[in-house]
């Protein structure tokens, strides 16, 4: 039997290469969030902020727009791919950003260096969460302060799920490993709860977050071809043409709850994940 893909194998290849794709369409469709974490940072703050699995960087530089000339916004994130885009994108608005891949779970930084953590659906994906979050915090100063989110459930986020489940029957999906690194795996608020507070942080807030998102009627084909298990799926069975666009078409027809006109719109059902380092 074959080997499961550590999350670096996915990061650094085919999910990795897809989400580098589908870069303007998961930026559109996420742009609240993006909003969401950058209105954590007072206008102008000196803040040294760390971005948790920033992917190719969306939320890094809107936080580094909104930074003081003293701040400075640093993103980490496993995938050497979409690092390499988060950089050229730095690069092209003329933004002091820092990207590094690696593990975000160990930042290569230096002991009470970060004021402010964040992460926009970064942290689920944790082989050790309460080893990553202790490293996380240690990474801030004493009185810094995390701002995590993450999906609830997938009940929670039928938008999320939709393909799979009209895939199932039309395609051998890798399973969803119950309790692992994954999409939903902080859906349990108790668990997370318990997780934070065994790193180490204090003042933990676990709240409930509802997003609206929305892309374009005309990129939602590409969106469902390339994320998730059905594009691991699809890029894994040999198809031909013919066949692989029955099956897009009968995955693009299960979303006709959520496409209103020309876009495609549904609400993501999220946690806010909070703490402060009151450690010395």
């Amino acid at each position: 039997m074959a080997n499961t893909p550590t999350q670096a194998d996915l990061w650094n290849g085919p999910a990795g290469h897809a989400w580098v794709t589908a870069q303007r369409i998961l930026d559109e469709m996420f742009i609240g969030f993006a909003t969401h974490l950058a209105q954590t940072v007072p206008l102008n703050a000196n803040w040294r902020v760390l971005d948790v699995g920033c992917g190719t960087g969306d939320t890094t530089l809107t936080l580094a727009r909104r930074l003081g000339p003293g701040g400075h916004a640093t993103g980490i994130d496993l995938s050497a791919p979409m690092i390499e885009v988060a950089r050229q994108r730095a690069a092209d608005a003329g933004l002091p950003v820092d990207f590094i891949a690696t593990d975000a779970g160990q930042p290569p930084l230096p002991p009470g260096s970060i004021d402010h953590v964040v992460s926009r659906f970064g942290v689920m994906f944790f082989d050790n969460p309460v080893q990553a979050f202790t490293r996380l915090r240690d990474t801030t100063r004493q009185g810094g302060t995390l701002h995590a989110v993450v999906w609830r459930s997938a009940a929670d986020n039928p938008f999320m799920t939709t393909a799979e489940r009209a895939a199932a029957p039309l395609l051998p999906l890798p399973p969803r490993v119950p309790d692992g690194p994954g999409q939903f795996a902080f859906a349990d608020a108790d668990k997370v709860r318990g997780i934070l507070e065994s790193a180490g942080w204090s003042e933990v807030a676990i709240t409930p977050l509802d997003v609206p998102c929305e892309i374009a009627r005309t990129d939602l084909r590409t969106y469902i071809s390339l994320l998730g298990p059905v594009g691991t799926a699809l890029r894994s069975k040999t198809l031909d043409a013919a066949e692989r666009e029955r099956i897009l078409d009968t995955l693009e027809a299960a979303f006709a709850p959520f496409i209103l006109s020309d876009r495609v719109r549904f609400t993501a059902a999220c946690w806010v994940l909070q703490g402060i380092n009151l450690h010395a």
